[in-house]
């Protein structure tokens, strides 16, 4: 399906307090995750611009033609971030992550993040984390909700122009197993005053 659709996010004050009443939400509103993750667990897995992210180490993407990138160390560390995911017994795994400063001189950090079952393809989350109370990363936006969205992230960038890109594989139909995603789409996210915006469009097919 190629048609474009848009998704706002709130980011700022809003955006970390809607990611703080996720985390609150009760169980049966937050337990998809878990659910997914204890089934892929009996499921046969399938592994399945340029690239500013890669698996376990970003690297750091100007996203203002005037703004520098931020260095990693003055970036938030996903690995000290409550991300909005409930894996039950899994543990959280960041797939992949880049730095950068917004256009705002704040140093963010965008993850692409999810529960690590033993098998299967998990969907994804993608946050973007700022620095909260003492310095302790918080979320700031919900760029994809692994819930909602069921898509797995294999490219993460941050454009010069401040895009948030990405490509991301998924499902056509309910029909579809969860182990085996068929579909490819191109993400896009841009920031209309305090929101992001998401457009996507049909990516040529990944083949393994």
């Amino acid at each position: 399906m190629d048609a474009a659709s848009d998704t706002p996010v709130l980011v700022g004050a809003e955006g970390a307090k809607a990611a703080e009443a996720g985390a609150k939400a009760p169980a049966h509103a937050r337990g998809g995750l878990r659910h997914w993750a204890l089934v892929a667990a009996g499921c046969a897995a399938v592994v399945g611009g340029a690239i500013a992210a890669d698996p376990a180490e970003g690297s750091p993407t100007p996203v203002h033609p005037t703004a520098k990138a931020a260095p990693p160390a003055a970036a938030p560390d996903p690995a000290k971030a409550e991300l909005p995911l409930d894996c039950g017994p899994f543990p959280v795994s960041v797939a992949l992550k880049v730095t950068a400063d917004l256009g705002d001189g704040t140093p963010a950090t965008i993850v692409a993040a999810h529960c690590a079952a033993d098998n299967g393809t998990p969907p994804d989350g993608v946050f973007v984390l700022t620095a909260g109370l003492g310095g302790r990363p918080v979320v700031a936006a919900t760029l994809l909700d692994p819930l909602k969205d069921n898509l797995t992230v294999t490219v993460l960038t941050v454009r010069s122009d401040g895009t948030v890109h990405g490509l991301a594989r998924g499902y056509s139909s309910v029909d579809v197993p969860r182990c085996c995603p068929d579909r490819s789409l191109e993400l896009n996210w841009s920031r209309r005053g305090d929101r992001w915006v998401r457009a996507e469009s049909a990516a040529p097919a990944i083949r393994a």
